[in-house]
């Protein structure tokens, strides 16, 4: 009999809105942990920063992992909190204590106020691994691409999980391991024409779009890059070189996904094998599951979510 699993997008320490989509799932609170009778949770990972229920998003999910009624990924959340943490065989920190890096980690920081208890949640994190290929399903944090794998291959031990040293070795920016590293966890992108850009949701200004991977290749350019309503100099989009070699096929497993902050519409597959679940939680939207039931053509009618 095919594993049925409840498959949860990025949490971003939003607690209650877990437990609430938990409980309308049909998990119950046993002995500390949330279990179903048949069902079982994979999480995408992003567990931390932004919300306000940093420590007890933990509390949750980790003891549900630990006892075998979850999986999880490692979304990119956990990966820079992992860096921030650490320091390279140089002994430079992996992730700059910058300002920027500071106020988007703070939230976790708050939460673990003591170094030692702190240390144990990242050594934990270490434990996830980067992708999860199961009973017919694929699940990563941002996007399944078989060039980056090939690349981490010697950096995973046999669970799929970074070998310790590996993190020095994918923060090196511009190496194949970063730019495997930040596929997997952040998603493709492609550079726009000289003169274009946009700014993305916190207001940066970006020269460079998130790759629909799932997307036809057939489609539009525009249609295939995540672009914000205000780019410039629109006309040019069709110069933008996207590499082909990060699109998924449709004759491929289903692949699920978070990271990529959809809005507020319904819950939809990208794709016939391809779905996204992070649906904006840290900014006002939905927590959102698929319930996968073992078919090989992903269903609107299987989503399900709570809103904030």
């Amino acid at each position: 009999m095919t594993q049925h699993y409840d498959i949860i997008g990025d949490i971003h320490g939003h607690a209650d809105i877990l437990v609430t989509l938990l409980n309308k799932l049909g998990y119950q609170l046993n002995e500390g942990v949330y279990r179903h009778k048949k069902h079982k949770v994979i999480f995408l990972g992003d567990f931390i920063d932004r919300g306000p229920q940093q420590r007890e998003v933990i509390d949750i999910v980790k003891p549900m992992i630990e006892q075998g009624t979850a999986l999880s990924v490692m979304g990119n959340h956990e990966f820079n909190a992992i860096c921030y943490a650490s320091h390279g065989a140089s002994g430079q920190l992996l992730r700059k204590h910058s300002e920027k890096n500071t106020k988007q980690h703070q939230a976790f920081l708050d939460a673990y106020p003591e170094a030692s208890e702190r240390k144990q949640i990242i050594n934990w994190f270490k434990t996830l691994p980067l992708f999860i290929e199961t009973n017919g399903i694929r699940v990563i944090h941002a996007s399944w691409n078989e060039p980056s794998r090939e690349i981490l291959k010697p950096l995973l031990d046999e669970k799929q999980c970074l070998l310790s040293n590996a993190y020095d070795i994918c923060s090196q920016k511009g190496s194949a391991p970063y730019l495997a590293v930040e596929t997997i966890l952040k998603g493709p992108e492609a550079d726009l024409p000289e003169g274009v850009s946009f700014k993305d949701k916190d207001g940066n200004v970006r020269k460079n779009a998130r790759i629909k991977w799932w997307a036809s290749k057939h489609l539009d350019k525009k249609e295939r890059l995540h672009l914000g309503d205000n780019i410039t100099d629109e006309h040019n989009i069709s110069e933008t070189e996207i590499d082909t070699s990060y699109h998924y096929s449709d004759d491929l497993p289903p692949v699920f996904v978070g990271h990529y902050w959809l809005n507020d519409e319904t819950p939809i597959p990208l794709s016939e094998n391809c779905a996204c679940l992070d649906y904006s939680i840290a900014k006002d939207g939905k927590l959102v599951a698929y319930l996968w039931r073992g078919e090989r053509i992903l269903k609107e009618s299987n989503f399900d979510w709570c809103e904030a």
